[in-house]
């Protein structure tokens, strides 16, 4: 791939790619440990994941503001190094057993991550040209399902073989390398700083807003920005009922007496699939329109949810598994190389922090509903049967937004403004 013989996104990936995982392994031994502690109570299991989508809510209106006035390489490295000295707080209170503190240190964990991803989206954008944006999406989608095979399969093995603690040490250094291969980048100036140099102290309440207005307004201006700023929102529901409804099936349907093994078969499945499913996702990409393959992947996801909430055999249900990461991941490539095509550069760190907090407080909806309702109220078919529902309507809307609002042409990738 030509794209890897650009140092300084190899080195930007590599560092994404080593955070995502120690995150990921941390946060899942960290579930793995409240599910053997409190087997009989899933709600503290669905609250760990709350307190890591939570603070998405709390901090969306600043963290792209901070990555288009201020250094982006150095936003993204010191998000690293902040959550390196958390995470040994972490340990702290987990060797003093203070169960609430370990949750508050996760929430304030999570919050300065936020600052890490609107940073590292607008640097490869500055340094990558713009047919090779595709490419990153794809190739970022493909290893997404790596990360997400070791994360989660290292994080239940890291678990049951080394105990929470190693696990946690682990996600530490994951986030140490990280913050190394970052400042080993030689970025320009004008991708580090797009808009110029800027003071933290002209950081006030009324810049943070009007640069926050602006992200906004952008937004709005463009009917294809903003359709597919919606279906962020309907991911994030998705997400956050699919971050705990799997490990719920294991625990307490398929697998209950070896959940933790399968758990890692799981992300193994997952893996696989996110894997085919980018690979094929990026030959589709080559051939069709992007919103004609978000809407083919959109339908098939519904299709699944739907038998998902009537199998009752451990083996087919990681199948489905696998097929379900075939048909996320090519909708993934779209979204993550469509995105940087129609937004100006200058305005990137402004969009991209709208992203997650979107995602994020639809996925802490979801996890509220989880942590309010089951089992007592809904069960876990009635939960697949939601996420048919919903993938299904977003099916629907994307079938009549992106068809009529697509650019149709890579030089008119601007969309008519309302």
């Amino acid at each position: 791939m030509e794209i890897l013989k650009n140092r300084n996104f190899t080195r930007l990936f590599s560092a994404s790619l080593t955070s995502q995982m120690g995150t990921i392994l941390g946060n899942m031994a960290f579930v793995f440990y409240l599910l053997d502690r409190f087997s009989d109570q899933p709600g503290y299991a669905t609250a760990a994941e709350l307190m890591s989508a939570l603070p998405s809510v709390f901090v969306f209106f600043i963290v792209g503001v901070v990555a288009d006035r201020f250094d982006r390489a150095k936003i993204a490295e010191n998000s690293d190094w902040i959550r390196t000295g958390l995470t040994l707080f972490i340990l702290g209170a987990l060797a003093l057993d203070l169960l609430a503190l370990v949750f508050v240190l996760l929430f304030l964990r999570s919050a300065v991550s936020k600052f890490f991803v609107p940073a590292q989206l607008a640097l490869v954008q500055g340094i990558l040209g713009e047919k090779q944006l595709m490419q990153a999406a794809g190739l970022n989608q493909m290893v997404s399902g790596v990360f997400i095979v070791f994360g989660m399969g290292l994080g239940a093995a890291a678990y049951l073989y080394l105990g929470i603690v190693w696990a946690i040490v682990i996600d530490g250094i994951s986030m140490i390398a990280s913050a190394l291969l970052i400042r080993s980048c030689r970025i320009p100036l004008e991708v580090r700083l797009p808009n110029g140099r800027s003071e933290w102290r002209s950081l006030g309440l009324k810049p943070v807003m009007a640069d926050f207005t602006v992200g906004m307004k952008y937004i709005l201006r463009y009917r294809l920005l903003l359709s597919i700023m919606l279906g962020y929102l309907v991911f994030g529901l998705i997400n956050g009922t699919l971050a705990v409804i799997p490990m719920f099936t294991l625990k307490y349907k398929l697998v209950p007496d070896q959940y933790e093994q399968y758990m890692a078969l799981f992300a193994i499945f997952l893996g696989v699939g996110f894997f085919l499913g980018s690979i094929v996702g990026s030959w589709a990409l080559q051939k069709l329109k992007p919103h004609l393959v978000i809407n083919a992947g959109l339908l098939l996801i519904s299709l699944l949810a739907v038998v998902f909430a009537m199998i009752a055999d451990i083996w087919t249900y990681l199948i489905g598994v696998t097929l379900a990461g075939m048909c996320i991941a090519p909708v993934n490539v779209a979204l993550g190389g469509w995105l940087p095509q129609i937004v100006d550069a200058d305005k990137m760190g402004r969009v991209a922090a709208w992203l997650e907090p979107i995602m994020m407080l639809a996925h802490s909806i979801a996890l509220g509903l989880v942590l309010a309702f089951y089992p007592q109220v809904i069960s876990l078919e009635s939960a697949y049967f939601g996420l048919a529902a919903i993938t299904f309507i977003l099916f629907v809307y994307y079938s009549w937004s992106l068809t009529k609002w697509a650019p149709e042409t890579a030089a008119a990738q601007k969309e008519v403004e309302l």
